[in-house]
Parts: C-alpha cells; sequence; structure tokens
C-alpha cells in the first residue's frame, strides 16, 4: 500500500458494507484530482453502451482510469468515489461486483452510493472519484 494512503477501519463505527474503506487519509503533500461524474460513453462514438450494469460500470471505470492516467495518477490511488445508480435495488449488487475489480482491496475508496432519479443521458449508473497525483511541478504539469 502506498505510504500516501492509510485505511482507516475502526470498530467504533460501522464497518463497510462493500468494496470500499471506512475512510482513507491522504499523508504528505500531495496533489489531488477531482474527476467528474462519468457515465458508461464508449469514447470513440461519444454513446452510451449497452448492456447490463456490469458492462456499464467497467465502462464508466475505463472512462475514469483514463481521466486518473492523464492526471498521472490510477484508480489505485482513488481515495474516495460518488457512485450514482437510478436503481438502486436492482443495480447495486451488480456495480459492486464489478467495481470490486477495479480498486485495490486492501485499501478500497471511502464510497457513497445513491440512488437518483435521473442522470444525464438517462445513463443508470454515474461515477465520480477524487484520487492522488503525483505531479513534478518542475515540469509544469500545474
Amino acid at each position: 500500500m502506498s505510504k500516501a494512503l492509510k485505511k482507516i477501519s475502526t470498530d467504533a463505527a460501522p464497518s463497510a458494507i462493500g468494496p470500499y474503506s471506512q475512510a482513507i487519509v491522504v499523508q504528505g503533500n500531495h496533489t489531488l484530482v477531482f474527476v467528474s461524474g462519468q457515465l458508461p460513453i464508449d469514447p470513440k462514438t461519444g454513446e452510451l453502451i449497452q448492456g447490463d450494469i456490469k458492462a456499464l460500470t467497467k465502462q464508466t471505470l475505463d472512462n475514469i482510469e483514463a481521466i486518473l492516467k492523464a492526471s498521472s495518477s490510477s484508480l489505485h490511488k482513488v481515495v474516495r468515489t460518488e457512485v450514482f445508480l437510478k436503481d438502486l435495488k436492482k443495480d447495486f449488487n451488480g456495480m459492486n461486483e464489478e467495481y470490486a475489480k477495479r480498486f485495490n482491496p486492501q485499501s478500497p475508496p471511502a464510497r457513497q452510493t445513491i440512488q437518483v432519479a435521473d442522470l444525464p443521458k438517462r445513463s443508470p449508473i454515474e461515477i465520480s472519484c477524487i484520487a492522488v497525483c503525483d505531479h513534478d511541478e518542475s515540469q509544469g504539469n500545474l
């Protein structure tokens, strides 16, 4: 596990009920990247992909991963996610299954999952996140 990320787990609060941490502490002098909500859009066509919630979650996380890579970060450096689902009851387990494959199981990000009335393009899922990125300011990346 990165020295910059410390998983917080305490019995004094409810345990995580899925592949996420109660909290993650960011230590040191690092830059954070705040990734806007992403949809399961194929970047080549600009259209929502078709498929079940697992396929839609995978595409959404692929899009986030590409943004993180461009920000000198990765899914393993994500400290917080927000997952928005149109049908929590129907899609939560499938989303969780695909989500768990993508993040560091030793220190999964803190997360909230919320059911919403609607999302852009009528997507059934949207995910945003905050991650640590290590920029060399001498190269003028920021």
